[in-house]
């Protein structure tokens, strides 16, 4: 009797392992993820936020928390209670680095994405009867002309000096272009960078003679704003909401991300963008801190499923013109894939950049 009864649990403890086999086997355990908590610009935290990055990063093992602050504020932080800092440009990542601890870590440059100016169309077409802007017919974005925009911020021109105004009585006051505060965000420093290098005679900004031949038009690009926001979040709201200034300094991605994520809200409606013709390129530089997250900026940039994401959130991935393109495609209106008629240039370094903004803001 014991060898039958043994006989038959054998039977179905095999029929159990048969019938799991014909449904397709175990479920597969989830993978372990270790989680990593890293400081970024806010212009990031839709990516991060974003369930199918989310879900992305857990697929290769990772639980990614964050906390923003200003790209150049970073260093002043207790960075030891990161793993990782993910500021917008590469300038201030050596000074991150050194306050780490980590200096000489293998940072990596996932994806970067170019300043841009964002106008409201009457505001655009204004400045274009005025030979300040360049807008191609039929397209919505443009081409911002730094020697003379800088000539008329120089000369203090208000928007009722400029021809064709009066037909918008919302155009008032000064001509400025509202941006961040340079001491501490990115945008707003790489501003000062290129319109400091255009102010130099083309040429970067080196020494204390070129901070004092460049500060007086600096002071005036930046104390006319008034109080200063710490991130391009704040300001890039305001102008979709319908408020703010006619004229402020954005990141492409937030645009671009505008467009392909909430195309039916009708934001960008009333919108040009235009590009600076000088401008400092700023690619989102990654640094690790702790060996937690030491594989992770690469696995951002070369991931395919992560690059794909980063597409829709209007970053552009290193050597990715290809992808942004084609993922951008029914919003070329907006948009200058190629960066065509945009002169690259360098930053000062960060001593004397950050020399600049402190004259700006004097």
């Amino acid at each position: 009797m014991r060898r039958i009864l043994g006989i038959a649990l054998a039977v179905l403890l095999l029929g159990g392992v048969i019938a799991v086999a014909l449904a397709g086997g175990e479920e597969t355990p989830p993978t372990a993820t270790k989680t990593v908590k890293g400081v970024i610009g806010s212009e990031k935290s839709e990516y991060f936020r974003d369930p199918d990055v989310v879900k992305a990063l857990a697929d290769k093992g990772y639980t990614v928390k964050t906390e923003t602050s200003g790209s150049w504020a970073m260093d002043q932080l207790a960075l030891k209670e990161f793993d990782f800092a993910f500021p917008s440009s590469s300038e201030p990542a050596p000074e991150i680095e050194a306050a780490a601890g980590v200096k000489g870590a293998q940072t990596t440059k996932p994806f970067f994405s170019p300043l841009v100016v964002i106008a409201r169309a009457n505001a655009a077409k204004v400045l274009a009867d005025n030979n300040l802007v360049k807008v191609e017919p039929g397209r919505k974005w443009g081409t911002l002309l730094m020697g003379p925009y800088l000539k008329a911020a120089a000369e203090d021109r208000n928007w009722q000096d400029l021809s064709g105004s009066a037909a918008h009585a919302e155009l008032n006051g000064r001509l400025f272009i509202k941006t961040t505060d340079p001491a501490t965000s990115n945008s707003g420093a790489l501003f000062l960078a290129a319109t400091s290098n255009v102010a130099n005679d083309k040429t970067v900004v080196s020494d204390q003679a070129g901070i004092d031949r460049t500060a007086p038009l600096m002071q005036k690009l930046i104390r006319v704003q008034g109080a200063l926001e710490p991130s391009t979040d704040d300001p890039f709201r305001a102008f979709i909401s319908g408020s703010g200034e006619p004229l402020i300094l954005a990141y492409e991605s937030q645009v671009a991300s505008l467009l392909r994520q909430k195309p039916e809200t009708g934001a960008a409606d009333n919108m040009v963008v235009l590009y600076p013709d000088t401008t400092v390129n700023s690619p989102h530089t990654f640094v690790p801190i702790s060996e937690n997250a030491k594989e992770l900026g690469s696995l951002l940039a070369n991931d395919p499923k992560l690059r794909e994401l980063a597409v829709r959130h209007g970053f552009r991935p290193q050597n990715g013109v290809p992808e942004f393109t084609a993922a951008t495609a029914s919003h070329s209106a907006y948009l200058n894939p190629e960066l065509t008629g945009i002169r690259q240039v360098s930053a000062p370094t960060v001593k004397i950049l950050m020399a600049l903004a402190a004259r700006a803001k004097g």
